[in-house]
């Protein structure tokens, strides 16, 4: 793994903490499936850790919750404790297991209550500001590449040990 350097306006992924931190954003971020805007919010959360993309959270309120159905499963982060996963069904398509949540997340992460993740690959498209998002290789993960972070990113094939 070589990290690279960012350039002007960006950050490595490499540079972020662990554990995770997660802060506040005012950029607009949106969420597209089967033409529909089902999410739009410049009240996201931004979730930053070591080599992996960002992992945009996005209050209920900013969110068409009339189109999402709880989704069988869940899993368990070590810093953030039990997550739940949604199916999306929007225009007579059914988006399977296309977000995440944490009804009690643990301790400095309790801001995340409530608030969906989106896996990108898994909708139309998503978006931050008007940039599109290229989804984080893998199935597990869920972070959203931007030209304003560099890698290499956890994910993609040999990368789990990382």
């Amino acid at each position: 793994m070589q990290r690279i350097a960012p350039g002007p306006g960006q950050q490595s992924v490499w540079d972020f903490p662990r554990p995770p931190r997660l802060e506040s954003s005012s950029r607009r971020v949106r969420v597209v499936a089967a033409g529909v805007t089902v999410a739009d919010t410049t009240r996201a959360l931004r979730l930053l850790e070591t080599s992996h993309p960002p992992g945009w959270y996005l209050p209920p309120d900013d969110v068409r919750m009339d189109l999402f159905e709880a989704a069988r499963g869940e899993s368990y982060c070590e810093f953030k404790g039990v997550a739940r996963y949604w199916d999306l069904v929007v225009e007579g398509r059914r988006f399977a297991q296309v977000a995440w949540s944490y009804p009690d997340p643990t301790g400095a992460y309790g801001a995340l209550r409530d608030h969906l993740a989106f896996y990108a690959g898994r909708v139309d498209a998503c978006y931050v500001d008007d940039e599109r998002v290229t989804p984080q290789e893998g199935r597990f993960y869920g972070g959203w590449i931007t030209g304003d972070v560099v890698g290499p990113f956890k994910g993609g094939p040999g990368t789990m040990g990382w």
